[in-house]
């Protein structure tokens, strides 16, 4: 039997005729409800840990009719007014007729540690509150954590047997005013791979949007998504009706099944200043730990992809043996063979790249691997063959049948010790803690589409510049950055900024050898640059117009700036250096074209200015000064 499958026809059986077997909220709790309207209306106010002014906050309320909205604020802005929680299943609607059973509150503090992202160690620090609500005799349990950095919430259903969600209420009722950065949502190829439009939230065009989504409410930001989800429901989107001024969750399928006890996926909100919204933990803080215990054959690294450059090439062992040697010779860790490669070859090519120190990453399409017994033989074989990860492309789907199916690829690839980079797919959602072989997630609009062709016309340049500030907030993505053959708005100082402004467990830079070739300062970056990151730090930025950001590995720091439109002079502090003299090797745009390199002494009591020409932009490695030591090196 597949893997993938419609639930749709088991769903609406399961509404129509199967009980949810949960457990009653207290014994005779349906004969104790009243019509008695004032005692159903109250409210609990909620902060995050910490005596800051401008901390979250947020108010639960149960209102007069028994239904549920939150409020979020940042310090005294309200950055959500009262929106309506709630969800309905095939026994009970609980999106109203409430009744208020009790409240549970504990303090959070874990440590732990992923593969990816803007940094290795994590601390989630939060407060978390369940309230339990019921109706009929049925219990609803909300979940409510805050932490400094922002607010999410989940239902739980306890008891047994088969339940069944038909919907839920939840909503984001954004202040009008609020600048707002939206990804409209294509339902037929649900691969997160459009534009974003920058509009404000009054003005914003009816119609589906996929997370993350990003608001700005005065000088504080929002940043709408998802975390937790796994196989027990599918991957929701949010939704702008004709003349509503809220956006409301939409779940992909007419119903979602599970097996009780039961809760959904985190609802997310970051909340802060743009520096506390871009180093955000929040989605894998949410995520559930990690179930490889023995993640020691998980190295992230570069990899040289030929296929960007030469379409045919994947089905050619010679041309995938010169991206292996180029590799080698740079000290990338990988090469990715994409469609087009043969099984009559393949492990001569895995062999001859072992050898060389470089391993081998292949594309498969999911419907190859969609049945246990296609996994249970395939992962084996390829893992035998000596290959590292796979690149699985075309899911275009948020249901719950793709989760499961999702779900059974992370188990299969963790027992076969295998990588995984997802395309054409769904947004990670915290899988990145979860899972930690998960290397990278396209879901953007990356350098696939700036490939050569006649008549293609670059992406917008804003794009480049809103994308730090929405996609990449919420895990690895596999933009293929630094092309600089592409049809591509950036300068080439700008496109080279991208292998550190765009993280990515595992790198896919994506040009030709001849193109790497033929620019030396860029190869002498890219062999220095890691994928990898100790810490993550906003230096500047404004989604849309400019991104500078500093990432920290084994003690050094590099530094990735892009700007979209005007020229202009970037001056930048450098006060998250340490104590002492540091050297920092700038990359920069030549004036006559190309790249140019300086190295300057520098303090963390300097400031960068460096100018940059029309959609330009620089990279940096800064590292620790040491007497002989002229530059950081190659």
């Amino acid at each position: 039997m597949r893997l993938a499958r419609s639930t749709l026809t088991r769903a609406l059986t399961g509404a129509a005729c199967v009980a949810a077997s949960l457990v009653p909220a207290s014994p005779g709790a349906a004969s104790q409800e009243r019509d008695d309207t004032a005692e159903r209306a109250r409210s609990w106010s909620l902060d995050a840990p910490g005596g800051s002014r401008d901390r979250v906050g947020a108010e639960l309320a149960l209102t007069a009719s028994g239904g549920l909205t939150l409020t979020v604020r940042h310090g005294r802005t309200t950055v959500l007014r009262p929106s309506a929680l709630g969800i309905r299943t095939a026994e009970t609607d609980f999106t109203g007729g409430l009744r208020y059973e009790g409240r549970r509150d504990r303090r959070i503090h874990e440590t732990y540690t992923t593969t990816t992202g803007n940094r290795t160690r994590h601390t989630a620090d939060a407060t978390e509150s369940v309230f339990t609500f019921g109706k009929r005799g049925r219990e609803l349990r909300v979940t409510l954590r805050i932490s400094s950095d922002g607010v999410a919430y989940r239902y739980a259903l306890p008891g047994s047997g088969t339940v069944t969600v038909l919907g839920e209420a939840s909503e984001y009722a954004v202040p009008g005013t609020a600048d707002a950065y939206l990804l409209p949502y294509d339902n037929g190829r649900q691969d997160y791979e459009s534009v974003h439009r920058h509009t404000t939230a009054a003005a914003a065009q009816a119609g589906d949007y996929g997370y993350p989504s990003l608001f700005r409410v005065g000088s504080s930001w929002l940043l709408i998504g998802e975390a937790g989800l796994d196989s027990s429901y599918g991957g929701s989107r949010l939704t702008l009706g004709a003349g509503q001024d809220r956006f409301r969750l939409t779940l992909p399928d007419p119903a979602e099944v599970a097996s009780a006890p039961f809760a959904t996926p985190w609802r997310t909100m970051v909340v802060g200043d743009l520096a506390t919204v871009t180093g955000s933990d929040l989605t894998t803080d949410l995520a559930a730990p990690s179930k490889v215990a023995d993640t020691s054959w998980i190295k992230p690294g570069r990899a040289a992809w030929s296929w960007w450059s030469d379409g045919q090439s994947p089905g050619s062992l010679d041309q995938q043996k010169k991206f292996v040697d180029f590799a080698a010779r740079e000290g990338w860790e990988y090469v990715l063979v994409d469609s087009g490669w043969s099984n009559d070859w393949m492990p001569e090519l895995a062999a001859y790249a072992e050898e060389k120190g470089v391993g081998i990453w292949l594309w498969v399409r999911w419907q190859t691997i969609d049945a246990r017994s296609e996994l249970d033989r395939l992962l084996p074989l390829w893992k035998s063959w000596g290959v590292a990860g796979l690149k699985i492309d075309f899911m275009e789907s948020d249901g719950q049948d793709r989760m499961r199916w999702y779900d059974a690829v992370y188990r299969a690839s963790a027992e076969n010790r295998l990588m995984l980079n997802f395309h054409g797919g769904t947004i990670p959602r915290g899988q990145q803690r979860t899972w930690p072989q998960l290397m990278s997630v396209e879901a953007v609009r990356g350098a696939e589409g700036t490939r050569p062709r006649p008549g293609r016309q670059p992406f917008p340049a804003a794009h480049y510049t809103t994308l730090p500030f929405t996609r990449k907030l919420i895990g690895p993505m596999d933009f293929t950055p630094v092309t600089f053959t592409g049809v591509r708005p950036t300068s080439d100082a700008a496109e080279l900024a991208l292998s550190v402004v765009y993280e990515s467990g595992v790198q896919h830079l994506a040009d030709s050898v001849e193109s790497y070739e033929a620019r030396p300062l860029a190869r002498r970056f890219l062999r220095a640059v890691p994928t990898v990151w100790d810490d993550t730090r906003l230096v500047d930025g404004a989604p849309g117009d400019r991104a500078v950001l500093a990432r920290e590995a084994d003690g050094e720091w590099f530094l990735g700036a892009i700007t979209s439109g005007r020229a202009r002079t970037l001056d930048e502090p450098l006060r998250l250096l340490g104590t002492g003299s540091w050297l920092m090797d700038l990359y920069t745009d030549a004036p006559g074209g190309g790249l140019a390199v300086e190295t300057r002494t520098v303090t963390a009591a300097s400031r960068l200015t460096v100018d940059v020409p029309v959609n330009g932009g620089f990279a940096a490695r800064i590292c620790p000064a040491a007497p002989g030591r002229a530059d950081c090196g190659s």
